[in-house]
């Protein structure tokens, strides 16, 4: 490959790397047509990976569910991931990957023995600035209208580009959902209250995806011995919250400092990132220079 087709932006396709521009599926590719696929999106630290093993995994998992066969073996997914870094450039860039059923004729009944479409990208992974840290983020409240199956890392995200459409509508960064009065996540990422010292979250059950930034998360406080509690959290609780945090493979971890347009947290520490969100930021940024 010569140097100038290096610095084009490169994509995997069923098999192949390609620029962006020569990538093409067909339009009755089930992802298209149905949402019939799932993703997931990677994050890279000048070139290594955070959790590509469970990255993998939760992948596995959510092809189990829509019975979808792995068309590749994890060395072959590694392999492949590795490719797309290097052809890419390394540094800071987040893959993203989407496997469809297939194509077929619109029929909503899947066919057996499709092949399946594989494609992967490389995006700009660009880290919060620090004023971001600092300043924090404002959610509103919203009803989780989603499906009941949030566990499923689908393509299929209109309930919950509806729901940060809506947010955005309100002036907000974010949406913070509730399901029977109970905290659930937000539309694209994963949520932990604050309250009294102890950092509550919400079990990774259908109703949330499990995230890998979540998951990490957990296990550093554990570590740290900070304490921490898996479990329902009531709207009540978010909203007397001392502090809440948003986790994403691209957020990292993010203090939400305003909801429905009021301060997060009581006194002089009202509306402003608290404690113990500078300790997990620095726990968090210790495991990154790490790996």
């Amino acid at each position: 490959m010569t140097t100038q087709a290096m610095c084009l932006p490169s994509v995997f396709l069923n098999g192949k790397f390609m620029p962006l521009e020569d990538a093409h599926i067909s339009p009755l590719d089930r992802g298209f047509i149905f949402g019939d696929g799932v993703y997931e999106v990677i994050p890279f630290y000048d070139g290594k990976a955070l959790r590509l093993h469970e990255h993998l995994k939760r992948l596995q998992r959510s092809l189990d569910e829509l019975e979808i066969d792995n068309p590749y073996s994890t060395d072959q997914w590694k392999a492949h991931i590795g490719a797309l870094v290097e052809h890419n450039g390394g540094g800071n860039i987040a893959i993203y990957i989407q496997i469809t059923r297939g194509v077929a004729k619109r029929d909503f009944a899947p066919i057996r023995g499709l092949k399946q479409t594989v494609f992967m990208m490389a995006n700009p992974l660009p880290t919060p600035k620090r004023d971001v840290y600092e300043r924090g983020i404002s959610c509103v409240s919203l009803d989780d209208s989603r499906w009941l199956r949030c566990h499923i890392k689908s393509t299929a995200l209109l309930g919950a580009v509806m729901l940060k459409h809506a947010s955005n509508n309100e002036g907000a960064d974010e949406a913070l959902l509730f399901r029977d009065g109970y905290l659930t996540e937000s539309s694209a990422s994963n949520i932990a209250a604050i309250k009294n010292g102890v950092i509550l979250c919400p079990p990774m059950d259908n109703l949330i995806l499990p995230g890998i930034t979540y998951e990490l998360m957990i296990e550093l406080a554990r570590n740290a011995g900070l304490p921490l509690e898996v479990r329902r959290v009531s709207r009540h609780e978010v909203n007397t919250a001392d502090e809440l945090w948003i986790l994403s493979s691209t957020k990292e971890v993010v203090p939400i400092t305003t909801l429905d347009e009021k301060p997060v947290g009581h006194g002089a520490q009202a509306g402003k990132p608290g404690p113990l969100f500078w300790k997990m930021y620095e726990l968090f940024q210790t495991y990154k220079r790490g790996l």
